[in-house]
């Protein structure tokens, strides 16, 4: 019991933490005066300067097992929802201006399954881009999440 329940614990918090740590894109119609200006600045163009952007990428998110769980994963926006495993979801990601630059990370926290021996344990996940696999948690051997960082 106490297992299950530090392991709900820290699913929780995983979940928390990485949902302030998507990239929303704005609406360009909904942008301030002021918030054009300052984005003008900073990605060093003019004032009303359409956005550099890269290649849409194709990422593939996974979770692996049988039943229901929760499963938070952060693409181009971030989601959390209750789903049937096996699950799958796809996205076409798109880089712009700084993210150019430094990258995105994409993850998936899958939720808990039970294992043969009973016990729960974390659904096997896996990321992939562009039809190439870039994480994995070992089948669920690993508690970590599955996230790679996206770059151009």
């Amino acid at each position: 019991m106490r297992k299950t329940a530090t392991l709900t614990i820290s699913l929780l918090a995983a979940a928390a933490l990485l949902a302030g740590c998507g990239s929303e894109k704005k609406d360009a119609g909904s942008a301030k005066a002021g918030d054009a200006a300052a984005s003008a600045q900073v990605s060093g163009g003019a004032k009303g300067a359409a956005p550099k952007k890269g290649v849409p990428h194709q990422v593939v998110f996974e979770v692996g097992g049988t039943g229901a769980s929760q499963v938070m994963w952060i693409g181009s926006t971030n989601h959390f929802e209750q789903v049937t495993l096996p699950w799958t979801k796809t996205e076409s990601v798109q880089l712009e201006d700084a993210e150019l630059k430094v990258g995105v990370t994409v993850s998936v926290v899958p939720g808990s399954v039970k294992g043969k021996d009973g016990m729960l344990k974390p659904a096997p996940c896996t990321i992939k881009v562009d039809g190439k696999s870039v994480a994995d948690n070992q089948g669920g051997k690993s508690a970590e999440p599955c996230k790679y960082k996206l770059k151009d």
